[in-house]
């Protein structure tokens, strides 16, 4: 695959020139470890209420209140939570489709977080985006050549329509798809089909970084296979290329990832390797998340242990204070609604934000069927 290195002299110069260097951007791209394709610091994302005939600003949603976490160049990173977690505008954010309220989003080692929409646009050569619904996504009046070979266009990475063309039956091939069929729209294929236009359309510019959001949640099982399958036959074809897995089913996020982030209420709350989190998860909401995956034998199911988390989800608009999982937690005590918990390594490689983790015996609450 054709790489081209991002060159960030001109860029910075461009930042000092603007007075860009008050937020000491390029201080913050400097500390970045080696072989980190991604870094996202201590990140917050509010939306604003408004209300009256002045549209005064009343609250903030929440959406995102502090995420930090790294992905590593050829690394698949799973990010998993309950709807209206924050997921997806983690997602959104880093391609700058949202706007960050506070926070940093580091890629290639450049600062792109203030960076103007006419700078941002040659770096989304390097980034991709595949969305949850494969047909609203796709543009219903344009041909599955056309919506392939659009990025080209807008990024002109081909010189002819000839080279275009040939890059488009190329991506064709590559997800499985006959070249023959670029003359078709997108009502004319299948849910799987589709999806695989979305993710050779996120591979026309040769991307390093590939944000699937929910990219299976809207197909049948066995197309889901499929789709999974190709996802990785592509990352082996390619070792560079590099995923952020959103979605709510753990068990195929486990498949698919080398490590995995559990949000809840827009707050990184556990991390680790994906058979790790699996096997030996310590976080409670991350314990009641797996007890609700569902295991193919019946006698299992009946009779595991499940988790039955007490209450509701609360509002992004009025978070609890502390810890926002403190009302839902039986491990709670009076300091966690006051202190808000450090997401702090208390294992290799494995973060939990609760200090009372250990306040009650490790358990496997998923069996092997799930983590094997």
């Amino acid at each position: 695959m054709r790489r081209h290195p991002v060159h960030l002299g001109q860029e910075e110069r461009g930042r000092r020139h603007r007075g860009g260097g008050r937020h000491h951007h390029g201080l913050d791209a400097a500390a970045v470890a080696p072989g980190v394709l991604l870094e996202v610091r201590d990140l917050k994302i509010y939306f604003p209420v408004l209300r009256g005939l002045l549209l005064r600003k009343v609250a903030d949603v929440k959406a995102v209140d502090g995420v930090s976490f790294q992905v590593k160049r050829g690394e698949v990173l799973g990010l998993v939570g309950e709807s209206g977690c924050g997921k997806t505008t983690v997602g959104r954010a880093i391609m700058r489709l949202y706007k960050p309220t506070q926070g940093s989003i580091i890629f290639a080692g450049q600062d792109i977080t203030h960076l103007r929409e006419r700078r941002v646009k040659p770096l989304r050569k390097k980034m991709a985006y595949i969305f949850q619904d494969p047909y609203g996504s796709l543009n219903p009046r344009q041909s599955a050549a056309s919506i392939i070979g659009e990025p080209m266009l807008v990024q002109k990475t081909g010189r002819t329509r000839a080279e275009r063309r040939a890059r488009v039956d190329e991506l064709m091939k590559i997800v499985g798809l006959d070249p023959c069929m670029g003359g078709r729209f997108p009502h004319e294929f299948s849910g799987g089909q589709r999806q695989r236009i979305g993710i050779a359309r996120a591979l026309a510019c040769d991307p390093d970084l590939i944000i699937l959001d929910e990219p299976i949640s809207a197909l049948d099982v066995s197309i889901q296979a499929q789709v999974i399958n190709l996802l990785e036959e592509l990352q082996s074809r390619f070792p560079d290329l590099t995923y952020i897995f959103i979605a709510h089913d753990l068990a195929v996020v486990k498949h698919v990832s080398d490590r995995i982030a559990v949000m809840y209420l827009g707050h990184i709350v556990e991390t680790a390797p994906a058979r790790e989190l699996c096997e030996q998860p310590l976080h409670p909401y991350t314990k009641a998340l797996l007890s609700a995956v569902p295991v193919p034998d019946p006698f299992v199911e009946e009779t595991r242990d499940r988790i039955i988390l007490s209450g509701e989800v609360p509002s992004p608009l009025n978070p609890p204070s502390g810890c926002t999982f403190h009302n839902r937690c039986e491990l709670a005590v009076a300091e966690c609604s006051r202190v808000v918990p450090e997401l702090r390594e208390v294992h290799r490689g494995h973060h939990v934000a609760c200090p009372r983790y250990d306040a009650a015996p490790v358990k496997t609450v998923v069996p092997e069927e799930v983590c094997g």
